[in-house]
């Protein structure tokens, strides 16, 4: 029987499939659309790519902060995503979100344009320079937004003005926010690598950080071992030097896979003595010997032990122990600005400025963000959204806020991560006093396929995990405004509040500081 020749193949999405070839540069792009340009890391690319020049447009769902100011730069961005929008386009980029049956998608395959990852793109935008790429299932942000503003505030030469892609913004010292994406003149690309759909193994950095690995993303990856094996390819690509924690087992277990002649190019860097890591399979380790007394100083201070020679100076006889203050608490920020000056060494800038350039730093956007006080109560808005990410938040507050109660209001982001993860989310919120977990951010997820999954999941989790003869401080609340004028009750002068999730949690802030000032903030702790 004869193929029926009006057969359509169906249209496949392969997000870990390199689009161009290593010789290729951004002006075989031609017309560029972006489908969803005003998503934190295709806005980045899409502002990039204007700057140098390639025609770019793109559409999304509805207006906002990215898509304005895409148009302020003369971005033709459209609202709606229909097929018209990519006609005469060359060029057509994606993301994770996008679906194979997206109209746009189907138009440009009908067209012929070229469809690509936005991965691609970055990865075209890696040529010609020394990139550095962050990737890890915590931390990405905020250290290469520590990276890029070190090397803006501290950079000289070939290290002045480097170009960085940010999935997120940076908190500015006037109060506002610095984008997250700009094309600069020097030869130093900053860029988070985000693993969550294996498309980080097509980048080809000068150096690779990986600030850990501990398993994220099994709707993908499947199990621990494949996800870990992920990054084993991603390093394996660093053209020059690879830095890694070894705080968590899942990055001493990257690090123990290496091939001897990639290992040999790693700094290993974490809070753990040397003698008790055992094998770091040759690599160099800089030991973060934290501070006991930042509790409540509104510091973080640490030291970085760093060994002879790492930075090529042959005349270092010993360690040489470097003082750093950070701004932003807790210390997992301290793993995060070790990474950032140890890169920012490599790359040949003196540690000792890039310490002094890591203190003035104010955190990316949406990471411990204080957003007000009322009535006594500070509120305070984070991005963690993984168990670990959320043990490490709720710590640095502790840190920072030692005598108040800490409340949190979290919104799970995925159904899939909270039924996969529910008892490590009870674990971490416990160690709040006081928790509402409120509906589900589906992002991509249907509440359909995960019948049964909700906040309830979470709270009964910890319900479950409670003391004998105690209670779990965690409460379900489907409505997100509702949960928030409970939480606003419940906290007394002296106490913290604060929105946590991935999601549009943080639209809460100010529904809490309103509520505040209106109920005086005379409420008791659970």
């Amino acid at each position: 029987m004869s193929e029926n020749p009006n057969r359509i193949d169906p249209i496949v999405l392969d997000p870990t499939v390199a689009a161009f070839a290593p010789d290729e540069g951004v002006g075989a792009l031609g017309r560029t659309h972006f489908i969803g340009i005003g998503g934190a890391g295709m806005s980045v690319l899409a502002e990039m790519l204007h700057e140098q020049g390639v025609a770019v447009d793109g559409s999304d769902r509805e207006p906002g902060a990215k898509t304005d100011r895409l148009r302020a730069l003369g971005v033709d961005v459209r609202f709606g995503q229909r097929a018209e929008n990519v006609a005469g386009a060359d060029t057509v980029v994606y993301s994770s979100a996008i679906k194979a049956d997206n109209p746009e998608i189907v138009a440009a395959a009908a067209s012929g344009a070229r469809i690509v990852h936005r991965s691609d793109i970055l990865a075209l935008l890696m040529h010609g320079r020394r990139a550095v790429t962050v990737a890890g299932a915590h931390g990405k942000t905020t250290t290469s937004s520590l990276l890029a503003h070190i090397l803006v505030h501290a950079g000289h030469g070939a290290l002045a003005d480097p170009s960085y892609a940010i999935g997120g913004s940076i908190q500015a010292p006037d109060g506002g926010t610095l984008d997250g994406g700009h094309a600069g003149r020097g030869d130093v690309l900053v860029a988070e690598a985000d693993e969550s759909d294996g498309s980080f193994g097509k980048y080809r950095p000068w150096i690779a950080v990986v600030t850990n690995a501990e398993a994220d993303h099994l709707d993908h990856y499947g199990t621990g071992e494949r996800y870990r094996a992920a990054f084993v390819d991603h390093v394996g690509h660093a053209r020059g030097h690879i830095v890694m924690c070894v705080d968590d087992e899942g990055g001493l277990a990257v690090l123990r896979a290496l091939d001897a002649g990639t290992a040999a190019r790693v700094v290993a860097y974490g809070t753990a003595g040397r003698g008790g890591l055992g094998d770091l399979n040759g690599a160099a380790y800089v030991h973060i010997e934290a501070e006991s007394e930042s509790a409540g100083s509104g510091t973080e201070r640490f030291t970085l032990r760093i060994p002879a020679g790492l930075f090529g100076d042959p005349d270092d006889s010993g360690d040489t122990l470097l003082p750093v203050e950070l701004a932003i608490p807790g210390l997992h920020n301290a793993r995060n600005a070790a990474a950032a000056i140890i890169a920012a060494g490599l790359l040949g800038m003196p540690p000792a400025d890039a310490a002094a350039a890591a203190a003035t730093f104010l955190g990316a956007a949406r990471r411990f963000d204080i957003r007000g006080e009322a009535n006594g109560v500070t509120v305070i808005d984070d991005y963690a959204h993984h168990p670990t990410e959320i043990a490490a938040l709720l710590s640095a507050a502790r840190r920072r806020y030692p005598q108040a109660g800490i409340h949190v209001l979290f919104q799970p982001h995925l159904f899939s991560r909270t039924r996969i993860f529910a008892d490590e989310f009870a674990r971490a919120l416990s160690l709040a006093d006081d928790v509402i977990v409120t509906g589900v951010f589906p992002a991509r997820e249907r509440q359909e396929d995960f019948p049964g999954v909700s906040a309830a999941t979470i709270a009964d989790a910890a319900a479950a995990c409670a003391p004998e003869g105690g209670r779990a401080p965690v409460a379900a609340v489907e409505d997100m405004q509702t949960a928030a004028q409970m939480m606003a009750l419940r906290a007394r002068p002296g106490d913290v509040v604060l929105t946590v999730g991935a999601g549009d949690i943080n639209q809460m802030a100010p529904v809490l500081l309103t509520a505040l000032t209106a109920h005086g903030g005379t409420g008791s702790r659970r």
